[in-house]
């Protein structure tokens, strides 16, 4: 089991290293008896295939060696990001990349959010920490919309990345959290609705007829009907009673 999780931290950083202009945005691992399958996300799959699938058999040659994989067992898939404004990692590398080309801080964050925000995110909130423009260190929050922060929706509903970009004056920290909307599909989101989810049903019962004003109901025939079973009370309760 740690074993398990070790090999997936060295893969996931291996590739975040080599991947990251490819947009890569995570990976995937399955294990059969026959061979195990890494399938990487990543926007540009393209890219990450490489001219008649070079980069790809590379990519494949480093894994076998550097994890002992027999020859043949382990084979590598490039998939492409469906919605890439709803993934934290690849919003969290463009930051980077904007970041190193000398783009404004506030700018490139606020643009960030606007993508996110476009994208159907529900929420996006981006922190930026460390030396920004002075000698003294500091920390940037920018969000918009809603965001849940507690419970288990902050589980399944926060996607989050994290990111460290080195500059001239030093290392700066970038964190992305984007709130996904609800899909029953799954695919843009979870499956789940919110606990607090309240949904209106409308009556659309056609055998109703319309109220078109004020309506008044006579009460007199209830009354009238009740009337009889009242006065057939007391007659039962005056029968003789015998007594000893």
């Amino acid at each position: 089991f740690v074993a398990d999780g070790v090999f997936y931290a060295e893969l996931n950083e291996f590739f975040q290293r080599e991947l990251a202009a490819e947009g890569y945005s995570g990976c995937e691992v399955r294990v059969t008896p026959a061979r195990t399958e890494i399938i990487i996300r990543a926007t540009h799959t393209q890219e990450v295939l490489g001219e008649k699938g070079r980069r790809i058999r590379e990519l494949t040659s480093i894994v076998q060696k550097r994890f002992n994989f027999p020859e043949g067992t382990v084979e590598l898939y490039a998939e492409k990001v469906a919605v890439r404004g709803l993934c934290a990692i690849a919003q969290c590398e463009s930051l980077k990349f904007k970041l190193l080309q000398g783009l404004a801080v506030r700018r490139a964050a606020y643009s960030v959010v606007r993508y996110v925000m476009e994208s159907g995110a529900k929420g996006c909130e981006v922190v930026v920490s460390g030396k920004l423009r002075a000698a003294r260190a500091k920390s940037m929050k920018f969000s918009e919309g809603f965001m849940v922060h507690s419970g288990n929706p902050a589980k399944e509903y926060i996607d989050r990345a994290v990111r460290h970009v080195d500059m001239k004056q030093g290392v700066l920290g970038i964190k992305v959290k984007i709130m996904l909307d609800w899909d029953p599909t799954g695919r843009q989101g979870p499956k789940n609705p919110l606990p607090d989810l309240v949904t209106i049903l409308d009556n659309d019962a056609k055998d109703e007829a319309p109220v078109d004003g004020p309506v008044s109901e006579s009460k007199m025939a209830v009354a009238e009907a009740v009337a009889p079973v009242a006065d057939v009370a007391p007659a039962a309760e005056a029968a003789p009673v015998e007594t000893y």
